[in-house]
């Protein structure tokens, strides 16, 4: 097992960076799409059209924040081949607004297969994420998020991530394919941003708190074999 390398510095994008990262998120991937589908559809456009068409602005989000990055990363082409999926699956098929809405949530459900289905590769995708987020980009940060994997602890926190979110998004996928039936699209319009986000907030939540968990953890274990040795 060879030496951790040091961790760097905090990554200088937490602070303001990431807050205006979070406001364009919210922004255009909540609040945009919510106003243009009321906007649309009070000038006479069809529930199906007006959804199509505020479906633009995550589309957008994405593409502001690979421009920001200037980096093609693992998480990038995961998003770039969503945002695609999203667009094929909604131009195929039934054109209604309630069949476009069942359709985002297959992909999203198609996205927790995805994550059960990389616990087969060497590395489950969870690890590619939180190197995404838990570094700053730079070529010291990754390598001291990649010299983790030698440690059993950090590779058994990363696929129990992994299934956590894999099975999230399956149960959230199916929660709003029943919702879509039983609510008018007009409710799902505004339901649907706010559970695919809130779910994704409690997932990032319970995320931050397994990996401090995990660090103090592992500090504590470093502690004790040093005090040991």
């Amino acid at each position: 097992m060879s030496v951790p390398l040091a961790r760097p510095d905090t990554p200088a994008r937490f602070g303001a960076a990431a807050a205006i990262g979070w406001i364009l998120t919210i922004g255009l991937n909540i609040v945009a799409p919510i106003l243009t589908y009321g906007a649309l559809t009070d000038r006479g456009w069809s529930d199906f059209s007006a959804l199509l068409v505020s479906g633009a602005w995550p589309v957008l989000d994405t593409v502001i924040h690979l421009v920001w990055r200037r980096k093609l990363d693992e998480f990038a082409v995961v998003t770039i081949f969503f945002l695609v999926l999203t667009a094929v699956v909604s131009l195929v098929g039934t054109h209604s607004a309630r069949a476009l809405i069942v359709k985002d949530s297959a992909v999203t459900g198609l996205f927790g297969v995805l994550c059960l289905v990389t616990l087969l590769a060497p590395r489950p995708l969870m690890f590619y994420f939180g190197r995404r987020f838990a570094t700053d980009g730079t070529a010291e940060s990754a390598a001291w998020w990649n010299s983790l994997w030698q440690y059993e602890g950090f590779r058994s926190v990363q696929r129990r991530m992994t299934i956590v979110w894999g099975v999230a998004y399956l149960v959230e996928a199916a929660a709003r394919i029943v919702l879509s039936y039983v609510l008018s699209v007009d409710a799902m319009v505004v339901i649907n941003p706010i559970l695919t986000y809130g779910a994704l907030g409690l997932l990032i939540l319970w995320t931050i708190r397994t990996g401090q968990r995990s660090r103090a953890e592992g500090e504590a274990r470093r502690i004790a074999a040093a005090r040991a040795g």
